[in-house]
């Protein structure tokens, strides 16, 4: 019976470390998502900031409209990305269990996500609002 329970003790201690692990995984892949969601939102960012800088440098090109489109296509593609990035992000973190880290949460996800995205919709207004005749 010695060595039955000692086998046995061994066994849950292999399970419980075996846990630990898998915890420990959960929670540095949450953390790798929190930075893979800061990556994207950079890219994002990279993404309206190329447009309106194409507009700034390309703005009094003829006909208007050209730099116009080709800074709001940068910019809805900054949109996009916004969007997918929070998507992604909040699939991700519906899938896994905290345990010792404090994950952001879905909401904060999608208002950082929904405020670049209301920024860029702005700037493409601004854009288009402008008179470069004038």
């Amino acid at each position: 019976m010695g060595k039955e329970s000692s086998g046995n003790a061994l066994a849950n201690e292999r399970t419980d470390l075996a846990e630990d692990r898998t915890e420990w995984a959960e929670d540095r892949t949450i953390m790798a998502n929190e930075r893979t969601f800061a990556g994207w939102m950079r890219t994002g960012l990279a993404a309206v900031g190329i447009g309106l800088g194409f507009n700034a440098l390309f703005g009094t090109l003829e006909p208007l409209w050209v730099p116009k489109a080709i800074a709001t296509l940068f910019m809805i593609i900054g949109i996009f990305i916004f969007w997918a990035a929070q998507r992604n992000g909040c699939a991700v973190l519906a899938r896994l269990s905290s345990h010792q880290a404090t994950p952001v949460k879905p909401t904060n996800m999608r208002i950082i996500s929904g405020l670049m995205g209301s920024g860029a919709i702005a700037l493409i207004i601004a854009i288009w609002a402008m008179n470069f005749g004038a």
